[in-house]
């Protein structure tokens, strides 16, 4: 039986794609279709200008990072258990509050390591500036703590604010300026020709408490926050999608400069802390070890080496862990260098890095192939017809044996 192709055609047809089959995987494949059901399922975009400038692709498992956290919590009451059988006192005051105040320390600069993560412009000069600010307090602190501290404090933030408008500006990565900057706080530090005693005599574990606490709590708000998916596109506008030399526009400038000026009054205020119940004279070393520690405890506390995910509690816990695992090698006297520790925290930082990207993402259901019934020369359509025309009657064959 024979029939015309126009019998089946959809009034309007002949403007369509003459291949279903390619119309698809144009319609699949196309970016810049923005009124397809692929479009509408995507994730929003925060764009500037024709550049996006975070996608998210979701929100995070937490499980995982919950998970995680349970795990350093039980790490850190191992360490505190050991600490205790070692020494009962250490966990005593007034041995408690030197260990709250180092902890604070040390809280504060991995709480700028893993803000500037956030942020994608990851400061590596905390450490330096966290020591130029002991030597800072150490050369001062017999004028008061006031006198000492804010100098630092106005240094650090302008300096934070130079190097931030030349990251936004110049669009440069943040690691490589932020290198920079810290060298030449080095050349500041080394420019001392031996050990500074420390002047001043004020001693932060009077309020030792109240120092971690407000630590745990910047902490865990700071981890809650990152959670909510505003906020975290918010923060990550710097992050590079795409080509990364591209400039990500005004809008990312925002969380880039308070990301790496915040960062760098809180390396202050750790070099601070430090100092002030420093036991022995302050080092004009490096630093960098400083900056290892912090980037790998934030990395190690579960924010993610790229940025995009983090965890609620874990800078707290790791925290608390190092800061019991440095009292246990101090009493026990194992003389394990800064840099070596820095080295394997980074590390391990590194290996939770991949842990939380690979189970840390949104659950995305393996895509499969969708049946297309059309066929590709284009002479039919799967969809019924809208009319139907009988086939005419056959006329009567002639007789052929007459």
């Amino acid at each position: 039986m024979a029939y015309d192709d126009t019998t089946f055609r959809r009034p309007g047809d002949e403007k369509t794609e003459s291949d279903p089959a390619a119309y698809r995987r144009r319609v699949q494949y196309d970016d810049t279709a923005g009124t397809t059901l692929d479009q509408s399922l995507r994730s929003p975009v925060t764009t500037t200008g024709a550049l996006p400038a975070v996608t998210d692709d979701g929100r995070d498992r937490l499980g995982i990072h919950l998970g995680w956290e349970v795990m350093l919590l039980v790490a850190a009451g191992v360490l505190g258990f050991l600490l205790r059988r070692e020494d009962v006192a250490a966990l005593q005051r007034p041995a408690l509050d030197a260990l709250l105040v180092t902890g604070a320390a040390i809280g504060l600069l991995t709480l700028g390591a893993g803000l500037t993560l956030r942020a994608g412009v990851p400061n590596l000069a905390l450490g330096p500036i966290s020591l130029a600010a002991a030597l800072q307090y150490a050369e001062n602190g017999d004028q008061g703590v006031v006198k000492a501290l804010v100098p630092a404090l106005i240094i650090a933030a302008a300096g934070a604010l130079a190097i931030a408008v030349l990251v936004v500006v110049l669009h440069v990565p943040g690691w490589a300026a932020t290198l920079a900057a810290g060298l030449g706080v080095i050349v500041y530090i080394q420019m001392r020709p031996g050990p500074v005693v420390v002047q001043g005599d004020w001693d932060p574990t009077g309020k030792a408490f109240l120092f971690f606490g407000g630590f745990a709590l910047l902490a865990v708000l700071g981890g809650a926050l990152g959670a909510i998916g505003p906020v975290r596109r918010f923060v990550g506008r710097m992050r590079p999608v795409g080509d990364p030399a591209r400039r990500r526009g005004a809008a990312a400038a925002v969380p880039a400069v308070l990301a790496l000026i915040v960062s760098s009054v809180f390396a202050v205020g750790a070099g601070v802390l430090l100092a002030a119940q420093a036991d022995r004279p302050i080092e004009p070393e490096t630093g960098i070890e400083w900056t290892g520690i912090a980037l790998g405890l934030a990395m190690l506390a579960g924010t993610s080496a790229y940025g995009r995910r983090g965890g609620i509690f874990g800078t707290l816990f790791a925290v608390t862990a190092l800061t019991l695992f440095l009292e246990y090698s101090d009493r026990l006297d194992l003389k394990i260098a800064l840099f070596a520790i820095a080295a394997a925290v980074f590390t391990a930082g590194l290996i939770v890095t991949r842990f939380v990207e690979s189970y840390g993402a949104a659950y995305q259901p393996a895509a499969t192939e969708e049946w297309n019934a059309a066929a590709s020369n284009g002479t039919w359509s799967p969809t019924l017809p809208e009319t139907w025309n009988s086939p005419a009657t056959p006329a009567p064959r002639s007789d052929r044996w007459g």
